[in-house]
């Protein structure tokens, strides 16, 4: 069975950093690629970054490239998410996300995901 737990989120000032952790269960989520989604109420889900487990090859979406950066551990079956220069449109609910569609694709789609975690809150203000 499949799961995944984030954890890191919380209230910070714009400029600020967090971390966000992604712990996932053994088995498929140790193959296939995880990405991170936010979602704010009444906006559809918006892709964030992906990473593959196979050959670490990563994408993120235009509104975070050069403030965020994806990454993994594949001992820990951990994927992290460090967020630096933090702005309060970056206020959302965070969740990750695995795709068993293609080991080396990172589709941008939150349809494409079949396991979701709940998600960890994060909230910028100004």
């Amino acid at each position: 069975q499949v799961w995944l737990a984030e954890s890191g989120g919380g209230s910070v000032q714009a400029g600020d950093s967090l971390r966000l952790s992604c712990r996932a269960s053994a088995g498929p989520a140790s193959t296939y690629p995880i990405a991170w989604f936010r979602q704010t109420p009444g906006k559809e889900r918006e892709f964030v970054a992906g990473i593959t487990w196979v050959g670490g090859h990563t994408n993120y979406a235009d509104a975070v490239k050069g403030r965020f950066t994806i990454s993994r551990d594949n001992t820990k079956l951990m994927v992290y998410l460090q967020m630096n220069s933090l702005k309060p449109e970056d206020t959302a609910l965070y969740y990750c996300a695995l795709t068993r569609r293609s080991i080396n694709t990172i589709p941008i789609m939150a349809t494409d995901y079949e396991y979701r975690g709940r998600g960890t809150q994060v909230t910028v203000s100004s």
